[in-house]
């Protein structure tokens, strides 16, 4: 068997490619694999975003790999600590030597005759090809090749510099210089107080408001814990409860808004007062409708509070010269424009996907488990939670995988497919309103409206739900068969001979 005909291959070398080979070495250890990667980096999404302040939405307790747990003193880890650690656990699991980095696939096609996966890579820009009896797509849902700018007008008689923060230019120096951070979501709730520290003049411009929640950015209970019991046995409590908090609250959210609403005016009341909260933080949707905001320390809010950066909702005309003309007549001054309006979803990096010749629409596909997906064979792919960390959720897809592994080896099969039945509603598998949702979601799989095609946001439900699931429901399995090129025995399907 040469490099490039493998078992399965993942695509996507951050927080899920990373956890996905940890699995497939520790319960699949016949199982021969690799990791593309289009990047030069590990890391994901944590090498793509570089602006100032990015950092994770989510606790690290959570965020972070079970069997690698988070060490550090910040709840709330920045982006240079994240790719940090996840260099060191691909390290220490001898991970980083299953990584072919600057790997990007462009297309994947399913052979029934062969039960194999094709692949078309570009390798720094040369072709190669690839192949494998299973594929699983850890390359998370955002376009790492642009973000979302709207088209605004006049944009181009503008004098100053427009930059999108998913493509942060090096050396941008803020300091001194009027910053209009456009948006009101989590890049920019993030962004507004790390330029302000880096000197900028900061006015954030919002069409809209959003839903932002203050957390602590340390956890003097997981000071404690440390002392007294071992880090791993540390890590599964504070997940735990972690987990549990931020599922809490969701499901208040959904079933009691008006609580949860209640909840978050007061938060934010007793740091920005009345008036404001009337002004600039009554959104036209409920909780958790759309992905929450979080402000470790409440720096976001204290920011405003504090006057080291102006808000303003309102309506964006056009840019003009000097700056950004508003629905209200006034004129924000800006020397530098930052477009925080959102990401473009992708799924499965873009890639062509074809099965036996047919080219396959992904949004006219159903997620099975949330992971496989109807129509294509031994395929997955990694999604997180909405509500809560990706990698609650991404622990319990590569599980699934692996069991889906061990079942064709245990039932001396090649290939599994999910099934659909006839008459399903298509939902969003993203459960959200949020515009980059909305935008993209005719390009995305979907979920159903019975199981086992649906996805809960509920990791303590879901988990035990997967563990328990029978794999044979809604799915159809192919016999192996014999062939002539066939190096691999019945009682070795889906092992390195």
């Amino acid at each position: 068997m040469s490099e490039r005909d493998v078992d399965v291959l993942v695509i996507g070398a951050g927080l899920g490619g990373i956890g996905a080979a940890w699995h497939l070495q520790h319960e699949r250890p016949g199982t021969s694999f690799a990791i593309l990667e289009a990047r030069a980096a590990i890391g994901g999404t944590w090498d793509l975003f570089r602006f100032p302040g990015v950092r994770s939405d989510s606790d690290m307790h959570t965020l972070s790999l079970p069997y690698a747990p988070w060490r550090g003193t910040d709840s709330r880890a920045g982006g240079a600590e994240i790719r940090e650690y996840l260099r060191e656990t691909a390290d220490a699991y001898g991970i980083d030597t299953r990584i072919r980095f600057g790997r990007k696939v462009t297309r994947a096609e399913w052979s029934s005759a062969e039960a194999r996966w094709t692949l078309d890579v570009l390798a720094d820009g040369r072709p190669e090809t690839w192949t494998c009896s299973f594929l699983y797509g850890c390359t998370g849902y955002y376009d790492y090749a642009s973000g979302y700018t709207p088209p605004f007008a006049g944009i181009e008689g503008y004098r100053g510099r427009v930059v999108h923060p998913q493509l942060w230019p090096d050396g941008l120096d803020v300091r001194g210089r009027r910053v209009a951070v456009v948006g009101s979501g989590a890049t920019a709730v993030t962004l507004v107080p790390a330029l302000a520290d880096a000197g900028a003049a900061v006015t954030m411009v919002q069409r809209s408001p959003s839903w932002v929640a203050g957390v602590d950015q340390h956890d003097p209970g997981a000071a404690r814990l440390h002392r007294w019991l071992p880090d791993r046995m540390v890590a599964s409590v504070l997940r735990t409860q972690n987990a549990a908090l931020s599922i809490g609250l969701y499901e208040i959210s959904r079933r009691a808004p008006r609580v949860a609403a209640a909840y978050l005016r007061r938060g934010m009341r007793a740091v920005v007062g009345e008036a404001t909260i009337a002004e600039h933080f009554t959104p036209h949707y409920g909780p958790w409708e759309q992905r929450l905001c979080i402000a470790p320390g409440n720096d976001f809010l204290r920011t405003i509070a504090d006057g080291r950066a102006e808000i303003v909702t309102d309506r964006i005309e056009r840019f003009v010269p000097e700056g950004l003309a508003l629905g209200s007549g006034r004129v924000v001054e800006a020397d530098v424009v930052v477009t925080a309006t959102g990401l473009s979803l992708q799924a499965l990096g873009g890639l062509n996907l074809v099965v036996d010749g047919r080219p396959v629409d992904l949004g006219k596909t159903f997620a099975y488990r949330g992971t496989m997906l109807s129509g294509v064979p031994n395929l997955a792919l990694c999604i997180g939670y909405v509500n809560a960390s990706w990698t609650l959720r991404a622990e319990v897809t590569h599980a699934f995988v692996c069991r889906v592994l061990a079942y064709l080896d245990e039932h001396d099969a090649e290939s599994a497919m999910p099934v659909a039945p006839g008459g399903m509603r298509p939902r969003p598998l993203l459960d959200l309103t949020s515009g980059y949702v909305v935008r993209g979601q005719d390009r995305f799989p979907k979920q159903g409206d019975r199981e086992p095609w649906t996805i809960r946001q509920n990791w303590f439900v879901d988990r035990r739900a997967v563990r328990r699931a029978r794999i044979e429901q809604d799915m159809t399995f192919v016999a192996r068969r014999r062939r002539a090129t066939d190096r691999r025995s019945p009682q070795t399907v889906g092992r390195t001979s």
